[in-house]
């Protein structure tokens, strides 16, 4: 591995010594994933960082693909390209899965939220942050009250980004039902919201 401030290596021997520590990872070595994560690490954030415009998520997506090479390594095959390759992929892939998690929290929102409970044009100004723990508290403490059922569906919307549809397949339940849970779990919440706040 290089010293700080030595000559980087050349591509060939980066790729061999890249795809040696991905063998020794496969066989169980830590110290090897360990290697691998101080000489890809940083330009791994910067894609993601690129791609999600967010640092603390781009963090998370590099541990990500980092437990995947720890748990995938074996899988790696040399002759379709370079390991760096590889993880700037898993890096990509998983940059953009969290973009479309977004999008579809935002659909669910479009889709399901009452009128009243879009998102507002005006930004907070800076001296209403107790207001907005108290707020925050209600909300909590409406989402709480909540039936388990609606919760729980309103929680995998949210919290989990699974569109209407995976939250069906996940809880074995119709999409009709599902629509209506996070439906009425949102109007139960925008009423006990309106009582708190």
């Amino acid at each position: 591995m290089n010293s700080p401030g030595a000559a980087p290596l050349p591509d060939d021997d980066r790729n061999a010594a890249d795809a040696g520590l991905i063998r020794r990872i496969a066989a169980g070595d830590r110290s090897a994933l360990a290697g691998l994560y101080d000489r890809q690490a940083r330009p791994l954030f910067t894609t993601a960082l690129r791609i999600l415009n967010d640092a603390a998520e781009a963090e998370d997506v590099v541990h990500d693909v980092f437990v995947t090479l720890w748990e995938k390594a074996a899988e790696f095959e040399p002759q379709r390209g370079s390991v760096f390759a590889w993880t700037v992929t898993l890096v990509r892939n998983r940059s953009i899965d969290r973009l479309r998690m977004r999008r579809r929290r935002a659909e669910i929102l479009g889709q399901s939220l009452p009128g009243e409970l879009g998102p507002s044009e005006a930004g907070p100004a800076a001296d209403e942050s107790a207001v907005r723990d108290d707020q925050a508290r209600a909300v909590r403490a409406s989402v709480a009250a909540l039936p388990p059922e609606q919760r729980r569906a309103l929680e995998l919307a949210f919290f989990g980004g699974l569109t209407q549809e995976e939250i069906a397949a996940r809880l074995k339940e119709p999409l009709g039902t599902i629509k209506a849970r996070i439906r009425r779990g949102l109007l139960k919440l925008r009423d006990s919201l309106a009582r708190r706040l």
